[in-house]
């Protein structure tokens, strides 16, 4: 008996070894680190406001964050860098609204500026995490499979996936139904939302838009991981050209336009965000900056 016990006593301290090497192995595996050298004007804290009806900014200067309120909890897309968590909380309360009645969580694609603090935002609120299928796998790692910024070592927090969306698929929540739209390229899973917000005055088909910007500096046919990639960048550009709406958005305030159609302090002004022409300057601008990438991957 004594030697059973004493062998019980052995068998136990190797597994605890054991498990806390291999801890320590996943912990490394999924250690963080998000870039240094980014914009300064990314992470510049920004007033939280009003755009549409239930739609709000709740962003920082140039990451754009969406807030989309409800009777039964809000939406939220996009979170910035892994700082801004506290800037986003205090936007949404700022404007009266709770932070943990947030239900949703989406996002424009999976890159750190977009997701980094999806992560820590979702253990707070217990939101669910929607994201296109094309993203999915960069999501659950961290950004470490994605075919442009991936490698060793995340660069945000990996976040627990809820639901898997695909194109044209229906996110619903208290009267809200925003379309996904799956607008691959920048990334594989790069997607816009299409909806409707109304005021006491009028209604809004609102396009948050992901421009797709070429973020690799690689040819286009020296990218194995992502074979389809040049398709994926036609189809998204012919795709966002068809687009039909009333006010225009994206995943970078400097994108549409914001500091120029909004001042901190500014009166509730829904018409500032009617800007087709600047949405149709800008798909022309990315249409040149591809043509001119597969151009240049052909020779």
């Amino acid at each position: 008996m004594y030697f059973y016990c004493m062998y019980r006593c052995i068998l136990k301290k190797a597994l605890l070894a054991i498990n806390l090497i291999i801890t320590g192995f996943v912990a490394t595996a999924q250690k963080v680190m998000e870039p240094a050298n980014v914009p300064a004007e990314w992470s510049k804290p920004y007033p939280a406001f009003q755009i549409a009806g239930n739609l709000y900014y709740v962003g920082t200067y140039d990451l754009a964050s969406y807030l989309i309120t409800t009777p039964q909890g809000h939406i939220l897309i996009n979170t910035g860098l892994a700082a801004s968590a506290s800037q986003i909380r205090a936007g949404v309360e700022s404007l009266g609204f709770k932070f943990k009645d947030i239900r949703i969580l989406l996002t424009t694609q999976a890159h750190y500026d977009h997701m980094g603090a999806m992560a820590e935002i979702k253990r707070i609120t217990g939101a669910q995490m929607m994201v296109d299928s094309g993203d999915s796998s960069v999501v659950a790692d961290g950004g470490r499979s994605d075919y442009a910024l991936g490698g060793n070592e995340s660069v945000y927090e990996p976040v627990k996936i809820d639901r898997v969306l695909h194109d044209k698929d229906t996110v619903s929540l208290g009267g809200m139904h925003l379309t996904m739209l799956h607008h691959p390229g920048h990334t594989k899973g790069s997607c816009s939302y299409l909806f409707d917000v109304k005021d006491k005055w009028k209604s809004y088909r609102v396009l948050i838009a992901n421009m797709p910007t070429i973020v690799t500096e690689k040819s286009f046919s020296d990218i194995p991981a992502y074979p389809s990639i040049a398709k994926d960048y036609e189809y998204t550009l012919n795709a966002l050209k068809k687009q039909s709406f009333d006010i225009w958005l994206s995943s970078h305030a400097s994108q549409f336009g914001l500091h120029t159609k909004h001042k901190p302090g500014n009166k509730y002004d829904p018409a500032a965000f009617i800007d087709k022409k600047g949405y149709d300057s800008m798909i022309n601008d990315l249409q040149t900056e591809f043509l001119k990438k597969v151009k240049n991957s052909s020779l």
